[in-house]
């Protein structure tokens, strides 16, 4: 019989600087009212100078480690589209950071997909035997990456991060992963980018500065975002025999609140099932939805037995979706990760 994947435990972090709207009119030609009406964000967090994803991660996955009621995991994965160096993969540091010891431990950057895919690899590696126990992490320090002077993406991105333990389990326990969908387009690929730093583009003499920031194409974006996510969702919906009216709760990935509306409506799932947390965090990438997972947990929005379906769009491009019901947690709430100095270690 095959091993089903049961959720465990559920952590979520953010730096403890907050953005306002306001701070953002300062610099920009812009007002609260613009960037609410446009986007549904009225503030995020952004890590402090020295803060990197890894420290977010490790304060997100020792909340997940401590709902779960154990330390004890046999392998890290991080979704990151913002790890601490190009080489070697921060996972390893996560882990380590964490006591883990040697476990297996490696990064998936699917941007804001990135935990979506995350969490079927690591059913795939417990329905393998591989695994019996696997923390997922997916954190960005996405503001690291964003044009300064780009009024676009300062309001829409912030930083965080969301960390879930998986366990093996027995079919139709509460907490049960029902089924994924998964899909990318290469051909999309400069829709969501940073178009140099990679080896076809190195950061070097020569290149424009502008090209190491992130830029996104927002109105494509905009509609390829509510295409692919309402797919794939409907294609879950299939896997796991559900009508959009037995969902307890549509979890998406933030990025924007319009997007969340328009998917929402495009499923027949009733607003009040579409969970956010955009307003107080905005676009955090893959951080997204364990985030959202993790806030809504924490407020006592999720009860065991919901059935909780969710789904995400990202750079790539990618997308994916996947179906699971709600399991009983002790959860925490959000935790905010402080700035460290250098060499100082956040546990």
């Amino acid at each position: 019989m095959r091993r089903s994947s049961v959720v465990a435990g559920i952590g979520g972090c953010t730096p403890d600087r907050v953005v306002t709207n306001a701070e953002l009119a300062r610099h920009f030609d812009t007002t609260d009212a613009w960037i609410v009406s446009r986007t549904g964000i009225s503030a995020r967090r952004r890590v402090e100078p020295g803060q990197s994803t890894s420290d977010l991660a490790v304060v997100a996955g020792r909340l997940a480690l401590e709902s779960a009621g154990s330390t004890d995991v046999d392998m890290v994965i991080l979704a990151t589209a913002t790890p601490d160096r190009p080489c070697p993969a921060t996972a390893p540091v996560v882990a380590a950071r964490l006591g883990l010891g040697t476990v297996p431990a490696f990064d998936i950057s699917a941007v804001c997909s990135g935990f979506v895919y995350a969490l079927s690899v690591a059913d795939g590696m417990i329905a393998a035997g591989t695994a019996g126990r696997v923390l997922l992490i997916g954190a960005d320090a996405f503001s690291t990456i964003l044009d300064p002077d780009d009024r676009a993406t300062a309001a829409v991105f912030g930083d965080g991060a969301g960390a879930m333990v998986l366990r093996a389990g027995e079919p139709g326990e509460p907490g049960e992963l029902l089924g994924f969908d998964l899909g990318a387009d290469g051909t999309q690929e400069d829709l969501i980018t940073v178009p140099a730093g990679g080896s076809r583009r190195p950061r070097r003499d020569g290149v424009d500065e502008d090209d190491r920031w992130f830029v996104m194409r927002g109105q494509a974006v905009y509609r390829h975002a509510v295409r692919r996510m309402t797919a794939t969702a409907q294609s879950v919906l299939a896997l796991a025999d559900w009508r959009s009216g037995e969902v307890d709760h549509l979890i998406a990935h933030q990025a924007n609140a319009r997007i969340l509306a328009t998917v929402g409506a495009e499923l027949g799932i009733a607003p009040e099932r579409v969970y956010s947390n955009i307003a107080d965090v905005g676009n955090t990438v893959a951080a997204s939805v364990p985030l959202a997972l993790a806030d809504a947990a924490a407020a006592g929005v999720l009860s065991r037995g919901d059935r909780v379906l969710l789904t995400a769009f990202g750079g790539g491009t990618t997308w994916g979706a996947a179906a699971l019901t709600w399991p009983e947690l002790v959860v925490a709430a959000r935790t905010e990760a402080a700035a460290r100095t250098e060499g100082e270690r956040v546990l």
